[in-house]
């Protein structure tokens, strides 16, 4: 499985590049802030609505810490879906320390 930092993602995301980033936090934690551009789609919901994604382009995937980024990136290249997992999440995004 790939992965970027969230150093590399910022960069993304600076740079104005098109791509896909999936924050599948729950609603009270997106509430919180989230990354420019991510679409919100719970992890909890993926299965119902992975379909809402590109499929020909690569996925970022973001959570809190890396877990839950983690299994839906495994579910999305379950799907046939080239993923990319963002390590740390948006502790690591927002400066915080990763445990």
């Amino acid at each position: 499985m790939k992965s970027i930092t969230t150093d590399e993602l910022r960069n993304l995301v600076e740079s104005g590049q098109n791509f896909q980033l999936v924050d599948v936090r729950e609603d009270d934690e997106v509430a919180l802030g989230m990354v420019p551009g991510a679409k919100h789609i719970p992890l909890g919901q993926l299965p119902e609505r992975f379909e809402e994604l590109e499929i020909n382009e690569p996925v970022y995937c973001i959570c809190k810490g890396g877990v839950r980024s983690l299994k839906a990136c495994d579910f999305l290249e379950s799907k046939g879906i080239d993923t990319v997992n963002v390590e740390g999440g948006m502790m690591s995004w927002n400066g915080e320390a990763v445990s």
